[in-house]
């Protein structure tokens, strides 16, 4: 079945509030196994909303709206749709009760007007409670087609969604979407993608689709099934030959764990401690590792380093590689790394030294040139990256490379 996904309220079309709502709508209907085509935002205005509703009718199985259902003159989905639809408005009693008492619970003795047209609901819909608000959902079967409308705001839609409308369209269709997630470092997008040209170029179900990411490539792995059981087992042969492809460039299939997450689970299950030694990161490290749960654990102190004298009365950088080597180098990498773990006294210790930018790069130093260094177990590795795009992104990119070359060194992959 298809579905269509119609966003409505001119305070999304002027960026006012993010429209959180598609994409989370967008993600339920995939695990239900209904295929989105389009998805749109539209005004509150009559004409346009009546056209794009038309549109999404005429060529999708199930049309869900959100958002214009509320108590003032510029809510019109209710209204909109049942014109399109040739329904009559009919008041809804439990509705309208449940209005009442929303307003006595709040404490108010005398109820806007604007409010009762809350209570009216297309004839033949069944009408969905909102236990958080005063508008409440609609479901409109017609002609083999469905129609849903539920409130805009987030903490009103979302439990609307999961209690009510996701068991409906469970109904509707005798297939889900199973899929599962893997997420690797060590590659970009299209050079992962021509790793597995043959996989993609032949692909059914399931299918395979990747996504670029700061430093990282996501591959999402889909299959359609009759059930969960079955679609895992169609997953499972297709995971493994990602696996055989990419080794030990994948960190996780699991979709909402980050690399940070996983770092700091890594050093938590082996006992480890770890320090960061920053320069053109400037804390990002340790900001991200910070953001995980239960860090304090394993994650001790942190040095941002941005000058050489720093590097020296803190990490124990010597002059004489600052003088020889530069600030950005293998060298003062190493030293860093070192350093770090010796002063911190932390099993190992992380660090980051390269050229942001905009300015600041040479011929033999250009923008962009970051050096990593990971000191653990006795053994210290450096790597050397040239990373392009503006300040923030040099800086992003080393913040993953620098992660990932502590969970290569702690697990030894």
């Amino acid at each position: 079945m298809v579905v269509e996904i119609i966003s409505v309220g001119t305070e999304l079309l002027l960026g006012n509030i993010v429209n959180t709502n598609t994409a989370y709508l967008a993600k339920k209907c995939a695990g239900l196994g209904l295929s989105c085509y389009h998805q749109t935002v539209v005004g509150d205005n009559p004409k346009r909303l009546e056209d794009t509703f038309k549109q999404a009718y005429d060529r999708s199985d199930v049309v869900i709206l959100g958002g214009g259902l509320g108590p003032t003159n510029d809510d019109l989905t209710k209204e909109t749709v049942a014109k399109v639809m040739g329904l009559k408005l009919v008041e809804d009693k439990e509705t309208l009760e449940s209005i009442k008492a929303h307003f006595v619970k709040i404490g108010w003795k005398d109820i806007p007007d604007n409010n009762w047209k809350q209570a009216l609901a297309p004839e033949g819909a069944i009408v969905v409670a909102n236990s958080n608000g005063t508008a409440p959902g609609l479901i409109i079967p017609k002609d083999g087609k469905h129609v849903i409308l539920m409130p805009g705001p987030p903490n009103e839609m979302i439990p609307m969604f999961e209690h009510d409308i996701e068991p409906y369209l469970r109904s509707l269709s005798d297939k889900i979407l199973c899929s599962k997630m893997l997420k690797l470092v060590g590659t970009g997008e299209s050079k992962a993608a021509d790793m597995i040209k043959d996989i993609l170029d032949t692909q059914t179900n399931p299918t395979v689709a990747p996504y670029a990411k700061t430093g990282q490539v996501h591959f999402r792995v889909t299959a359609m099934a009759d059930s969960e059981e079955a679609g895992e087992e169609l997953l499972k042969p297709m995971i493994d030959k990602l696996y055989e492809r990419f080794g030990n460039m994948i960190y996780t299939t699991d979709e909402d764990e980050t690399l940070e997450e996983v770092v700091v689970k890594l050093l938590s299950k082996k006992g480890l401690t770890i320090t960061t030694a920053e320069s053109c990161t400037g804390g990002l490290i340790g900001s991200m590792l910070v953001n995980v749960p239960g860090v304090s654990s394993v994650y001790k102190e942190g040095y941002i380093t941005y000058s050489n004298e720093a590097k020296g009365k803190l990490l124990g950088v010597s002059e004489d590689t600052l003088s020889e080597y530069g600030a950005v180098s293998a060298e003062t990498a190493k030293e860093m790394a070192e350093g770090g773990a010796k002063v911190s006294g932390a099993d190992v210790c992380v660090a980051v030294t390269g050229i942001a930018g905009p300015e600041g790069g040479t011929a033999e130093k250009p923008v962009g040139l970051v050096y990593m260094a990971c000191s653990y177990n006795g053994k210290t590795v450096v790597e050397k990256h040239n990373f392009s795009g503006n300040r923030q992104k040099v800086r992003d990119n080393s913040v993953v490379k620098a992660l990932d070359l502590v969970r290569r060194m702690v697990a030894e992959v």
